[in-house]
């Protein structure tokens, strides 16, 4: 809270790259969105990384570590006035400047009631906040979970908030190896992201434990420290910033590998959809996938995307982001 509360005045102020996710490129859409939030607000977001995933039209969403509310009202615009976005956030100060500019932000996309909202909290005890089980369709987070403690705590609420289908959609640095007390205990490496960062063989295994799919890796990129004090403390440790998708597949979904054809016309990706680092769907095209996707994708929000047959890939390993 202190950090980036007080500390931190800009983006400019980070010691590393650990919050620079390793993103798509951005299309217009998103690029036009983001030239509608006001300014404070921007200046206020402590990072450069988004986290968009698609098929967003009259989604319920829920940002853990919304900050300033930058990613709140960019995806307000994409899930349009018959969607909602909630942010969640620790710092005080923070939720205060998101909240300060709601009207604003409705006045610009020309909504008639406000579709987003901000509350004071932890991501850890969503409950406290009044969130109710299976309330939304998707939860993104924008490499903050390494600076929750309890990082399992962090995916039970959010796996108990998500309706059935629904998505965890999140970026977050991880490390090769399990990480020494002191680079834990370190201040400044816990402000930059990285002494919380989880092993990433963890991150399965607590998906499991927690009931969610197998983790897709999206995409992932090197952490360059660029500071030689820090560097010295962590020594052979390697950082990378990841982006994953946890899916909330229903019992008794997964019944087999399928053959699926993208049928297109998701906005933004109308002739190709870069699912995860596993499966692009190019529109018309069949694809083999194994058991879990073809679950996934029959019970989520993708599925009308979708024709999907039974046949196909037996499953595939588990790609790490190390």
């Amino acid at each position: 809270q202190d950090y980036y509360g007080k500390e931190l005045q800009k983006s400019e102020d980070l010691k590393t790259n650990a919050c620079i996710t390793s993103a798509r490129p951005i299309s217009k859409l998103v690029r036009d969105a983001l030239e509608c939030i006001h300014e404070e607000v921007v200046a206020r977001y402590y990072g450069c990384g988004l986290v968009i995933p698609e098929c967003l039209a009259s989604c319920r969403i829920l940002d853990l570590g919304s900050g300033s509310g930058r990613d709140c009202y960019l995806l307000s615009q994409l899930v349009g006035e018959q969607g909602h976005v909630t942010g969640i956030d620790m710092t005080e100060g923070q939720v205060e400047v998101a909240k300060k500019h709601i009207a604003y932000h409705m006045d610009k996309f020309g909504y008639g009631k406000p579709n987003v909202e901000f509350f004071h909290g932890y991501m850890e005890k969503l409950d406290d906040a009044g969130l109710a089980d299976e309330s939304y369709d998707i939860v993104i987070s924008n490499c903050v979970i390494n600076l929750a403690p309890d990082k399992r705590a962090v995916l039970q609420e959010a796996f108990r908030v998500l309706k059935p289908g629904g998505e965890m959609y999140f970026s977050d640095v991880y490390a090769s190896q399990h990480l020494s007390e002191t680079i834990r205990k370190h201040r400044v490496l816990w402000g930059e992201c990285l002494a919380g960062a989880l092993y990433w063989r963890d991150l399965y295994g607590i998906a499991e434990e927690v009931g969610f799919s197998p983790p897709c890796l999206v995409t992932a990129s090197p952490i360059t420290i660029g500071d030689k004090e820090l560097e010295g403390i962590v020594g052979d440790c390697c950082f990378v910033s990841a982006t994953y998708r946890l899916f909330k597949v229903p019992a008794g979904s997964r019944t087999g590998p399928g053959q699926v054809t993208y049928n297109g016309g998701i906005v933004g990706h109308e002739r190709e959809l870069v699912f995860d680092a596993n499966f692009t769907f190019k529109e018309g095209e069949v694809v083999n996938v194994d058991a879990e996707m073809a679950a996934i994708l029959q019970s989520s929000r993708f599925a009308e995307k979708f024709l999907i047959r039974p046949g196909g890939a037996k499953a595939a390993a588990p790609q790490g982001c190390c």
